[in-house]
């Protein structure tokens, strides 16, 4: 069975991860994606290291690898007229070019929408920036933790009330994943748009309207609640004391996330041996433990600290509520459910490496993505320029010149 985008040809002019992100879901879903990188200094995120992940780890570069899986690679400057020229032999055949160069460096280079699209007009020309294409900050660079998780909101409000400061992201890419994944479900429609009208189009997507997006019910509840930050929960005293974060007796951490309380509540006391507190009338209905939150939470902490983990799942496994184990990213590596679905696949490596990456989080026909480890260094310069019609000789005169490597 072909995949979903075999056929469809990306060119990224891309570094770091956002737009590099938004590549590897369109080669998830089967395009064939060419990576350009300088001849010299490559995308520096094949020499990253960040929250304690550095390159080489385990054998593989992994942050590299997560953010260009599936792509191939080839060192073009396209500061040079001869470099310019074959990238735009390449965007000649291309359906869609990625990019995520600011507007002056376009311009300068040759690459902004209108010579892109002079050359192949039915392109899909795809722009990720950190604040948007227009206004006073639309040249301002941005990564995702300035633009996506702090401008937007979301190190305020994910601040615990008795932290000093705001909270950092939780991990490297957290939000570059998500704007990319909003950029390739752009491109999508955008193609789909082009079968329909045969005309090419611009499609822009930003590091902080994406983190707009993901903040929006908050935005809209400030604006709701005359507020600059809606209230933060504060788990002694929640609204729900059964949509809660509470812990075992071996240190286990647990949510639980019981929203309609009124439907669970005497299934879960009675699942916990103290069917009692279902009929006591300060924990009647859901009115009530809200009234009665702190006492109402001391008392399940009292019966959660008592149980380990093993016996807890036992327990809450018996109710119809629901409720999940707080985990550490690097337990998913033993979750069931994950592998079963597909959620990991582990991709291996020449000298022995593997690595566990996270395909597209869509599945279309029940088809599965086809992850492949991410390129060296210009590794498939010579194959992609040959595919272009260059002879041997003419790329060895590109190469001497310095356009290509």
């Amino acid at each position: 069975m072909k995949q979903l985008l075999d056929g469809v040809r990306v060119v990224e002019v891309a570094i770091y991860a956002f737009v590099p992100s938004a590549a590897a879901v369109l080669a998830d879903w089967g395009a064939e994606v060419i990576k350009i990188e300088h001849p010299e200094t490559a995308d520096p995120v094949r020499g990253l290291a960040s929250y304690g992940i550095a390159p080489g780890d385990g054998g593989v570069t992994a942050l590299w690898e997560v953010f260009n899986r599936g792509k191939q690679s080839i060192a073009i400057d396209i500061a040079s007229p001869q470099g310019l020229e074959v990238l735009m032999e390449l965007v000649d055949k291309a359906d869609i070019f990625l990019t995520n160069f600011m507007q002056p460096a376009r311009a300068r280079l040759g690459i902004d929408v209108d010579q892109i699209m002079a050359r192949n007009p039915r392109i899909i020309y795809g722009r990720g920036t950190g604040h948007g294409p227009v206004g006073p900050d639309a040249n301002k660079g941005g990564f995702d933790a300035v633009s996506y998780w702090s401008r937007a909101g979301a190190g305020i409000s994910a601040k615990a009330p008795a932290d000093a400061y705001p909270a950092l992201m939780p991990g490297p890419g957290f939000g570059d994943v998500q704007a990319g994944m909003h950029l390739a479900g752009g491109v999508a429609a955008a193609l789909y748009q082009r079968e329909r009208t045969g005309q090419g189009s611009v499609v822009d997507v930003s590091l902080l309207g994406s983190g707009l997006w993901a903040m929006q019910a908050s935005i809209a509840g400030c604006y709701a609640t005359k507020s600059d930050n809606i209230v933060q929960l504060d788990r002694s005293n929640p609204p729900n004391p059964v949509a809660n974060i509470y812990k075992t007796q071996d240190e286990r951490f647990f949510i639980l996330g019981m929203l309609e309380s009124d439907r669970y509540w005497a299934g879960l006391c009675e699942a916990l041996g103290r069917p009692e507190l279902a009929t006591n009338p300060l924990y009647l209905n859901n009115k009530t433990r809200a009234e009665n939150s702190a006492s109402c939470v001391k008392e399940l902490e009292s019966i959660f600290e008592s149980l380990t983990f093993e016996k807890l799942t036992s327990v809450l496994n018996s109710q119809e509520g629901q409720w999940a184990e707080v985990k550490a990213p690097g337990n998913a590596l033993n979750d069931e459910q994950a592998m079963i679905n597909g959620y990991l696949k582990y991709v291996d490596y020449e000298n022995g490496a593997k690595l566990p990456l996270v395909p597209v989080p869509v599945r279309i026909n029940e088809q599965e993505a086809v992850l492949r480890r991410a390129p060296e260094h210009a590794e498939h310069t010579d194959q992609i320029l040959i595919a272009l019609g260059r002879t041997e000789e003419e790329i060895l005169e590109l190469k001497i010149t310095g356009a290509i490597s």
